[in-house]
């Protein structure tokens, strides 16, 4: 389960997207829409739940509106929360009704107002939450810490209603936890295609054309990214193969490559010069580039390895760094 949290300053506007019908088609486009990719656009929302208020857009945004006026103070009166359920995850209104409640309580406004829309037009379930920060005594809910309190509640619902447990954002896990691995088959596909067109490429220039071919755009800068066909954008360094990384592996495989024509140039000229000797000697170059030739399948396969990418983790570096400081302090 995935969960967001917003402020905003206009319940009109919130309301608005949560209850409306998102894209303005005609009736046979939402139809054929809603065919192909088996979601819905027209009707696309439904409200399940009010505390506290009724009706439709308007007159939800008057009341709201009206009991925000209690506090001088707050800017930003709107708390818009999101839960979202895995891909092939359903729970029944009452059981989305029941994450609801259990988030406002966790966000301290279960007795304030608030709306639970539940959305259709994604294949994954979810339901969004608009509420107003300020209650009918005029107080105003905190919104500090409230990504790690979404974490927290979000790992709480799963292990109830038997969902799908994944992992917190890395900034909330412990230093242990940051090592386990990421599930991410996304992440893990990109990360197996640079490594096999990094086998098949001698230049960046191929290396780009490669992955076009594959379905990726490539954006290239001070780092490297790539967005799939699914629009998804992830960095080369999330992956272990940052740009500085990517051109070190092209580089090595370059330098390997010219430098086999010289071995056998080499043994050429040892060898007539040596003719009729019975022992030969080796020189030093003779002797490490052969090796590198007979074991050059297996010097790729080391040369195209991701970086560890939890040495990229910046949490983890910052700490690094005050190791060193402190160590640094004491000598």
């Amino acid at each position: 389960m995935i969960g967001k949290v917003v402020t905003g300053s206009s319940f009109y506007h919130c309301l608005k997207y949560c209850m409306e019908d998102k894209i303005n088609l005609s009736e046979a486009q939402k139809l054929q829409l809603s065919k192909k990719d088996n979601v819905q656009h027209k009707d696309r929302a439904e409200v399940i739940y009010r505390n506290y208020c009724c009706g439709n857009v308007n007159e939800l945004t008057s009341q709201f509106s009206e009991v925000s006026k209690l506090s001088r103070r707050v800017e930003k009166p709107v708390l818009h929360l999101t839960l979202s359920l895995a891909h092939g995850e359903n729970l029944s209104k009452n059981q989305l009704i029941e994450l609801a409640q259990a988030c406002t309580e966790a966000f301290k406004v279960d007795q304030n107002q608030y709306a639970v829309i539940l959305h259709k037009d994604t294949r994954a379930q979810h339901i969004h939450i608009v509420a107003n920060r300020v209650g009918y005594d005029g107080k105003v809910v905190s919104n500090s810490n409230s990504y790690l309190r979404m974490a927290k509640l979000c790992r709480e619902l799963e292990i109830k209603h038997g969902l799908k447990q994944v992992l917190n954002p890395r900034a909330f896990l412990s230093k242990e936890q940051r090592m386990i691995p990421r599930q991410n088959a996304r992440m893990d596909q990109l990360k197996g295609n640079i490594q096999q067109v990094l086998k098949q490429v001698k230049t960046i220039e191929q290396f780009e054309q490669k992955m076009n071919a594959l379905g990726y755009q490539v954006l290239k800068g001070r780092g490297i990214a790539f967005i799939d066909d699914k629009k998804v954008k992830i960095k080369g360094s999330e992956v272990g193969y940052s740009l500085m990384r990517i051109e070190k592996i092209l580089g090595q495989q370059e330098t390997q490559k010219q430098a086999q024509p010289t071995v056998d140039t080499a043994k050429h000229t040892t060898g007539s010069r040596r003719s009729g000797k019975s022992v030969e000697h080796t020189t030093e170059k003779e002797m490490a580039l052969p090796a590198a030739g007979q074991h050059g399948s297996n010097i790729l396969e080391i040369l195209t390895k991701p970086e560890n990418t939890e040495e990229l983790n910046p949490m983890l570096t910052k700490e690094k760094k005050k190791k060193k400081r402190k160590h640094r302090l004491n000598l």
